[in-house]
């Protein structure tokens, strides 16, 4: 791996869907909302929420591969399905909905069972997913229905307050110390192979920012997340096709 760096990724992708929204909307090209403290403390508990999921998110990735995340990713609906019901009021799914959703947890289960990789540390990390998932699906369905701001306030107060929170990432988790000894000792960290990715990651999570809370404004949090296993398939079919972990 390249740039084995969850959070440092992570935090450059929140700087640059910030930044663009900033510099797009001071060349009138987007509107947003205006930065103020208030919405800021009161949109603080999303953002927190959804930096642990993604950061939990890359974690999995770093100690697994892709096939395990969206396996795991597709136990979540059922998990949001029953908190949606419990705190935003919505209905019971279906009969027919819950047989869907559980064929789906079943064979992610089945999955854990027959993968050779699967580890004590990917466990770990797979059950902070699922958890962090969860409540960011349910809390934040609630936070953009009630809070006012528009889509692009939206992109921009979330990767705004989540880059404030690395820095306390970089002290729990250490990275910061093993990207000093890493820049020091392997040189190549800058080069073109790791660039691009990276920087291609970044204009690519601004865009996906954008539609992920258009589209939460519009669906049901299991809506959003089943929608979120359906665009998974063509990654698991690329992985599949380039990758050697299986």
């Amino acid at each position: 791996m390249k740039f084995p760096y969850p959070g440092t990724l992570t935090a450059l992708q929140y700087f640059t869907s910030a930044a663009g929204v900033l510099l797009c909307g001071r060349l009138k090209l987007i509107e947003h909302d205006p930065l103020n403290l208030l919405t800021i403390w009161r949109f603080l508990p999303a953002a927190i929420i959804l930096y642990l999921s993604l950061f939990t998110n890359s974690e999995l990735l770093l100690h697994s591969n892709v096939d395990t995340l969206i396996v795991f990713r597709s136990a979540v609906p059922v998990f949001v399905a029953v908190g949606e019901t419990l705190f935003l009021n919505q209905h019971w799914p279906s009969f027919k909905t819950w047989i869907s959703l559980v064929t789906i947890f079943g064979g992610s289960f089945l999955y854990v069972l027959t993968d050779y990789q699967f580890t004590i540390t990917t466990c770990s990390w797979a059950v902070a997913y699922l958890v962090s998932m969860s409540i960011d699906l349910v809390y934040i369905k609630h936070v953009v229905t009630t809070i006012g701001l528009n889509t692009w306030g939206l992109v921009l107060y979330n990767n705004l307050e989540a880059l404030l929170l690395f820095p306390l990432e970089l002290f729990i988790m250490g990275e910061l110390h093993k990207l000093r000894h890493e820049i020091t000792d392997e040189p190549d960290w800058y080069s073109f192979s790791v660039v691009l990715p990276v920087g291609l990651s970044c204009l690519f999570g601004l865009s996906i920012s954008f539609f992920n809370f258009s589209c939460r404004q519009g669906i049901s949090a299991t809506g959003f997340m089943v929608l979120g296993i359906v665009n998974k398939l063509l990654t698991a079919i690329i992985n599949l096709v380039i990758w050697d972990k299986h």
